[in-house]
Formats: structure tokens, C-alpha cells, sequence
């Protein structure tokens, strides 16, 4: 799962990556996308291992691009932004970091601190972006679909539909909006728009605001994950020790840190769920979308798997944690053998038998 990144100046994106990742905060004036590895927490797994004796635990990970702040109040800075754009065309995922925190030291974009203005500048300039990407296909169509060429009915099909995100973006709409069919976005798939990507918004608040609600209008739809982190506090909890940081937690009345909240939103805006396997080698968390069958989800380990597929033994995490062990669970008939067609679950534990 790719991500990218971004805000506007001063917004502490980076701050905010660095307190998920534990990498260092990167110093000020960097022009170049950094990509950043950061493991999904899982405390599943930790049980997993106990039980399975495993040698080794593999967490799902989150692949997640630093993009360096934008400015819009010039020439050069759209131009900059331009360049990153084309750059995060092929992520699944966007996570916009709007300011919302009072900070003398740390100047202002546009010298106030308005996360709504935030949050329509940047919606903007993504739908500048993705309209001009717009424009050059349509001109381009509109030249081969006079030729006699093997893909004329198809360049008529793209045409109309370009047309029709055309119009949708100069009324101020997401392409996202109008895609009606999965034909048709498998038709401008491989375009990466960025307004019909995936979103998610992280206001970076004050210590003391982390229970404001921000209300964002028409900007962004009600299924856009909001989640409020205060960067500067995660950041200092990433450099403690487990205790010092439990302790801190429970001083600040933190129920979770900002991996868990940032992953657990990731997840939500692309609909993804892990299954677990296990065994002593072994214990793995798979991040696979909701809604994928058994059969797919083996392909996830191995195409031998999916190709010898028989069944999939499985039972759930939370069986498998009351119950205690899995002659437990079997004995009280809570292990499943389940089909190609399965519809997995979150938290499923699965063994996959196969014979190629």
C-alpha cells in the first residue's frame, strides 16, 4: 500500500511521519519526495508469536511518500507542485495534513492559521492538476479518433468520458464524483488522477485541541476519514522507551498513539482488513481489501497457492484468543473449512492447504 503525504508549508507533515515511522525529522528545506517505510502495529501478532512459538513476526507496512510542502502564493511554487503531482500519480492513497495549531515560532501559510482555507487551496490545486492532465488527453482523443486505427471505438468510448470529467471538474467536483462503472475507471486508470484517488485528512492540532471537531463544509464528502493528531506530541512520544511512553500516555489521557490512529484510518479510506497466518517460522499480518475471497487471498502468499487451492482452515482471532489454543477452538467446533468463494474476514487465522 503506497501513500502520499501532503500539505501545504509548515503544515508538520513531516513531523507527523516521522513520529509514525521513527525516523528523524528531516531538516527544513528539502526538495525531494523521501519514501518511508512504516510497519502496521498489530497486537495480534504479538499473541500469535507467544502461542506459535514464532521465530519471526512480519507486520503489514505502509509505504508512504514525504512530499515536501507546497505554496501556491507564486509562480515557482505552483511549478514545484506541478512536478510532485506527476510524481504521486501512482499512490493509492492521499493524506492531506492540514495546520491547525497556533505556533509563533512556526510561520503561518499565508500568515494565519485557517485549516478550512487549507483544505480548498489544496482540494484545488488538485483539481487544476488532474484538469489539465484533462485537457491534454482530450486533445490528443480528439486527433486519433480520426484515424481508421484497431482502437477507434474505444478512443470514442475515453473521449466521451474525458469530456464528461472535464465538466465535472470545472464544477468544482472530484472525478471521483462521476465515475458511475468500473469500466470506466479501468478505462483512466493508468492516467493516476489524483481526485479520483482515495483520501484521508489529518488536522494537526494543539495538545489541548485533540477533541475539536473542524467543520470542512462541502470541501470533502462525509465518507472522508478526519482524524486529529497533534504531531509535535507524537513526535516526542516516539523518542521514549515503551514505559516512559505508557506512563506519558496515561498522564496526557491518550488511549492510542498516532501509528494506530493513522494506520486504522489508512485502512478505512481504502477499505482494506488483514488475515493472519501463523506457525512457527512464522507470524504475519496481510493486508487485503475488504471483500476479497479465499481463493485471491492465497494468490497474496503465493500463485502456487492459488493455483493448487483446496481449502482454507480457518477460525478467528478472537476464537482463537478466548479459547486459548487451536485444539481448543476445534474441540468447541469454531474451525471452518472454507471454499475458493469464502469471503475473508478481519482477524481470520488461516492455514491454506493446496497441492500443485
Amino acid at each position: 500500500m503506497k501513500t502520499a503525504i501532503i500539505g501545504l508549508l509548515q503544515s508538520g507533515k513531516s513531523t507527523l511521519l516521522s513520529a509514525i515511522s521513527g525516523k528523524d525529522v528531516p531538516p527544513a528545506g528539502i526538495t525531494n519526495i523521501e519514501e518511508v517505510i512504516v510497519p502496521v502495529p498489530d497486537e495480534r501478532l504479538d499473541w500469535l508469536q507467544k502461542l506459535y512459538d514464532s521465530k519471526k513476526i512480519t507486520h503489514a507496512t505502509i509505504d508512504c511518500l514525504d512530499v515536501p510542502g507546497f505554496s501556491f502564493t507564486d509562480d515557482h511554487g505552483r511549478a514545484a507542485a506541478r512536478r510532485y503531482f506527476q510524481q504521486m500519480r501512482t499512490v493509492e492513497l492521499l493524506v492531506l495534513v492540514i495546520r491547525a495549531f497556533e505556533d509563533p515560532t512556526v510561520p503561518a501559510y499565508r500568515n494565519s492559521v485557517n485549516p478550512k482555507r487549507d483544505l480548498d487551496e489544496l482540494r484545488t490545486e488538485l483539481l487544476l492538476a488532474d484538469l489539465e492532465l484533462v485537457e491534454k488527453r482530450i486533445e490528443n482523443l480528439q486527433k486519433q479518433v480520426k484515424r481508421p486505427t484497431a482502437t477507434k471505438a474505444k478512443d470514442q468510448a475515453e473521449l466521451a468520458l474525458q469530456q464528461k470529467l472535464q465538466t465535472a471538474i470545472e464544477s468544482e467536483k472530484p472525478i471521483s464524483s462521476v465515475i458511475e462503472t468500473d469500466d470506466e475507471r479501468e478505462l483512466i486508470k493508468s492516467l493516476g488522477f489524483l481526485t479520483l484517488k482515495p483520501v484521508m485528512i489529518a488536522v494537526n492540532v494543539a495538545e489541548d485541541k485533540l477533541s475539536e471537531n473542524f467543520d470542512f463544509g462541502q470541501t470533502i464528502s462525509g465518507q472522508v476519514p478526519v482524524v486529529n493528531i497533534c504531531a509535535k506530541l507524537e513526535y516526542e512520544l516516539s523518542q521514549l522507551d515503551e514505559q516512559s511512553r505508557v506512563e506519558f500516555m496515561a498522564d496526557m489521557s491518550l488511549k492510542e498513539c498516532a501509528v494506530t490512529k493513522f494506520v486504522h484510518s489508512c485502512y478505512s479510506a481504502l477499505g482494506l482488513i488483514s488475515f493472519l497466518t501463523a506457525a512457527s517460522p512464522e507470524a504475519r499480518a496481510w493486508p487485503v481489501k475488504k471483500g476479497i475471497t479465499a481463493h485471491e487471498a492465497a494468490g497474496k502468499i503465493h500463485s502456487d497457492i492459488k493455483r493448487g487451492f483446496i481449502r482454507a482452515e480457518t477460525m478467528s482471532y478472537s476464537d482463537l484468543k478466548e479459547l486459548g489454543s487451536e485444539k481448543a477452538v476445534k474441540a468447541a467446533g469454531k474451525t471452518r473449512l472454507e471454499g475458493k468463494e469464502y469471503v475473508i474476514q478481519d482477524g481470520d487465522v488461516i492455514l491454506f492447504r493446496f497441492n500443485v
